[in-house]
């Protein structure tokens, strides 16, 4: 198949990811080339996958933490246009919508589309299209949520939402020596909804050092909470890639997902669950369906002291038994759900358009 895949145009897809849709979209790229079809990446300058690279968006953009600026969603807009034009010229057999862009949904009616929905449904942008009265989805549309959580949240909003949960190379995270007994760790975005101002508070609460790994998404949130919490026991280890983020994993004794908001999935805790790592984590968004019932413990509540008492339980689970839940979480699994969606999407017949009448 000739297959146009439509990243998220915030950050450049390569490593050290900015996030986990960063490293979704690698992974679906590379692994959809290995397979053997001719892939075109619509990303931004800087973008590294085996995918032929369709730049739409120069490296000197610059996303910033704030989350309303007109000038800023304008430039994306403009770049997801080119992308779209891009495609609407490509001669493609199917899209594989990786972006969080509404564009894709009315500009590419009438292309096959599988769009990943990454995120609860939030996107105030993509919110108003779809529920405008005169919306429909393509005929060749299809929808995937990346958790059981996430599809239910969408199926209000859209009329067939299945589930394909995310994966990871497995074989990319391994289980080390011993681990060190007094260390916790933690690994996302820093941005306040991710927690890990609440992540470290409750770690010293149970008597454990913490190192924490991580692009720094909001600058006056890294300066105002996390930075006066650093010291000997709390270390920033910055932004990894995944062979050093493995290492770091492996050496924990305990992984913290520490969500403030409806997480969709959970990559980082899937990683430290195959690096053989429990996890302690907080009862929000798609954790629970992750992480149980063999990976870690979940909080009770999203407070310090319900952490601190799930880590203190997850910290001596058996790491075998974690290890093995994680292979859930295969990335050929995922991609064979993936590749059997789009050969499906691609051989339906295109709909022949009714004339306008006068």
């Amino acid at each position: 198949m000739r297959v146009a895949l439509l990243a998220h145009l915030h950050h450049p897809i390569a490593e050290p990811f900015a996030g986990g849709m960063e490293m979704h979209t690698s992974l679906v790229a590379d692994e959809l080339v290995r397979r053997g079809h001719d892939v075109v990446l619509f990303a931004r300058e800087g973008s590294r996958t085996l995918a032929k690279l369709q730049p739409v968006l120069g490296d000197d953009f610059v996303y910033g933490a704030r989350r309303h600026c007109d000038s800023r969603d304008a430039t994306l807009d403009e770049a997801m246009r080119r992308a779209l034009a891009g495609i609407q010229a490509g001669g493609f057999d199917v899209v594989f919508n990786n972006s969080l862009n509404p564009l894709p949904y009315t500009e590419l009616e009438h292309r096959p589309m599988l769009t990943v929905l990454h995120t609860p449904p939030t996107l105030e942008k993509v919110n108003a299209v779809i529920e405008s009265p005169d919306w429909r989805p393509g005929p060749q549309h299809a929808f995937v949520a990346v958790s059981q959580f996430n599809a239910r949240a969408w199926r209000s909003r859209l009329p067939e939402v299945s589930t394909v949960p995310n994966g990871i190379r497995l074989e990319h995270w391994r289980r080390a020596g011993k681990p060190t007994d007094d260390l916790a760790v933690w690994s996302a975005r820093i941005t306040p909804e991710k927690g890990l101002h609440l992540a470290i508070d409750a770690a010293r609460l149970a008597g454990m050092r913490v190192e924490f790994a991580g692009v720094v998404g909001d600058p006056t949130y890294y300066e105002d909470e996390i930075k006066p919490r650093l010291g000997p026991d709390v270390l920033y280890r910055g932004h990894l890639n995944h062979q050093d983020l493995a290492a770091l994993f492996a050496r924990a004794s305990v992984f913290l997902a520490t969500p403030l908001w409806d997480e969709p999935f959970g990559l980082s805790a899937v990683e430290a669950m195959a690096c053989g790592t429990p996890v302690a984590a907080l009862p929000n968004g798609a954790c629970s369906e992750v992480v149980l019932p063999k990976g870690g413990v979940v909080a009770a509540s999203s407070s310090e002291i319900a952490l601190a008492w799930a880590i203190e339980r997850a910290r001596w689970l058996d790491r075998d038994q974690v290890h093995q839940h994680a292979q859930r979480y295969n990335a050929t699994t995922m991609m064979n759900r993936y590749e059997d969606a789009l050969r499906h999407l691609a051989e339906q017949p295109t709909p022949v358009l009714e004339p306008i009448s006068a």
